[in-house]
């Protein structure tokens, strides 16, 4: 008898297509729902800590040293592209390489990819190092009582990018092996002590030079963590540490345009509040930054699961291509039915939730913003599954190039719809430009997979539903309307969606991961 939690029990019928066996189990239904829930649990978290430990250092330390902080760790975020694209590149290779039955060739992989990130992030760090004097006297304005300590605190952050982008790689392979369990287990732990770790640090120290070298002390731990958690999933890793000069072309083919993608996506992103404070004001950017940041928040969701598709897409682009397109058509409908709601709600009652929080001024300015923005994170939610299929396939040079033509067209927009309709004409060329993007993915993402035929057949149509219905609900006023308005549609949408839309296949697997997230890896 068949063990109903098993992941090839028969409520997942893979095993009649003859999968091989490395891809049937890491692309199963119920085990990708529980990773994909494991994957959120590990990306929240550290925010619900961090609502707790901000307040606190800033009392303790100030603002000006809380400043600091947050400026190493966007330093270390951006440095970490260092990497050239390899971590990303070791999670596809990996997740193909066990799609083809090929896990002999893994190690060396795994190892040369390790080698070549180490002496990547050497020369990120060599760059903070060198750097850091500069950048604390001149472009980050810090008071003179706190430079030297300053500069003394970054030298700690240099050190870390090399531990930093290896880690980065440790995970990539734990991801490609759908261990997301044992990844969480690490990562929860350390985006806690990213933020706890300063406040323990206060009853001895204010200084940011010990708090900065706990920081990168227990990134050190994270990083050996991780590596003793890849011996533990891939016992092969162990006793073959060598460089193989023949696996390097590979990765960075494949991470060179991922580096392209990785530099110009956060340009896109982050360019609308520079031109904001530019061209407006700085008081402009407040109001346009307190809502984009709690808006693009909901990225966490199809954040998670796409990160589980990725290893998923790269193993079965190569060994199952119905798989594929099952797996494709079931991250669409799961993530709507999860960002639908979320976004209706958002939108429909931004400006009385933005006057309850922050005064009726701040509502006016800033609710126009909210609503296009809400929109926008919706429609990049659903697009996030073509993206990951268009790299997972092997192409991430059409996501650079896509990035590359579009930016131009992008600040253009972006400049003309600013001068004419400020904060709110910002928010519209946001949403425009995801819109664009969102189009010309699913175009590329059907041409390599023509099979896929509910993204040409249903999907518009559902996706012209949902715009059609965020608009009524942008023009609603009145709270008990709205509240109407929004109960209907949410019950009618998620509902339609589950009986019609959801095969019996995806509901058992949404049910299984979500009932069974601690019974996998």
């Amino acid at each position: 008898m068949k063990n109903p939690n098993s992941i090839l029990s028969v409520e997942d019928p893979v095993i009649e297509n003859h999968t091989p066996p490395a891809a049937t189990a890491l692309t199963g239904g119920r085990l990708l729902a529980s990773n994909a829930v494991w994957n959120l649990v590990g990306s929240a978290s550290p925010i619900l800590v961090a609502l707790f430990c901000l307040p606190i250092l800033k009392t303790k330390l100030g603002t000006d040293r809380l400043g600091i902080i947050s400026l190493a760790w966007v330093v270390i975020g951006y440095f970490g592209l260092f990497d050239l694209g390899l971590s990303r590149a070791l999670t596809k290779l990996v997740a193909e390489r066990l799609g083809q039955r090929r896990e002999d060739e893994i190690p060396a992989l795994v190892w040369t990819s390790l080698f070549l990130m180490a002496g990547l992030g050497a020369v990120g760090g060599i760059v903070v190092l060198v750097l850091v004097p500069w950048m604390v006297l001149h472009p980050l304005k810090i008071p003179a009582e706190l430079r030297t300590e300053a500069i003394h605190a970054f030298y700690w952050i240099g050190f870390s990018i090399p531990i930093v982008i290896v880690t980065a790689g440790l995970r990539g392979v734990l991801e490609a092996l759908q261990r997301f369990r044992l990844a969480t287990a690490i990562r929860i732990p350390m985006g806690i002590f990213t933020y706890l770790g300063p406040v323990l640090v206060l009853p001895f120290s204010h200084s940011l030079v010990p708090i900065m070298a706990v920081l990168v002390l227990a990134r050190i731990v994270a990083c050996a963590a991780h590596l003793l958690a890849c011996f533990y999933a891939l016992p092969s890793l162990r006793g073959r540490c060598a460089f193989h000069a023949s696996s390097a072309g590979p990765l960075f083919r494949f991470g060179s345009w991922m580096t392209v993608s990785n530099l110009i996506g956060p340009l896109m992103i982050s360019c609308d509040r520079f031109l904001i404070g530019s061209m407006i004001s700085v008081a402009a950017v407040a109001y346009y930054a307190v809502p984009y940041e709690v808006v693009t928040r909901l990225s966490l969701v199809p954040g998670a699961l796409v990160g589980v598709l990725f290893p998923a897409f790269s193993t079965t682009a190569v060994s199952d291509r119905s798989r594929l397109v099952f797996l494709f058509e079931s991250g669409l409908k799961y993530i709507f039915l999860a960002l639908f709601p979320i976004t209706l709600i958002l939108i429909t009652f931004a400006p009385e939730a933005l006057r309850f929080w922050l005064g009726s001024e701040f509502a006016r300015q800033s609710t126009p913003v909210a609503q296009a923005l809400g929109v926008a994170v919706f429609i990049n939610g659903l697009t996030q599954i073509p993206f990951t299929h268009v790299q997972g396939a092997g192409r991430p040079d059409i996501t650079a190039k896509l990035h590359l033509t579009e930016l131009p067209f992008y600040i253009l927009v972006l400049v003309l719809l600013a001068k004419t309709m400020g904060i709110r004409g910002v928010a519209i060329a946001w949403l425009l430009r995801v819109v664009v993007d969102s189009v010309l993915l699913f175009l590329f993402s059907w041409k390599l997979l023509p099979e896929n035929n509910f993204m040409i057949r249903k999907l518009p149509l559902l996706a012209a539903g949902s715009l059609a219905i965020f608009g009524i609900a942008v023009s609603l006023h009145g709270l008990p309307a709205k509240i109407i308005f929004v109960s209907a549609s949410c019950v009618i949408v998620t509902t339609g969606l589950w009986r019609w839309m959801l095969s019996t296949r995806e509901k058992i697997a949404l049910r299984g991961g979500l009932r069974g997230a601690r019974a996998y890896n």
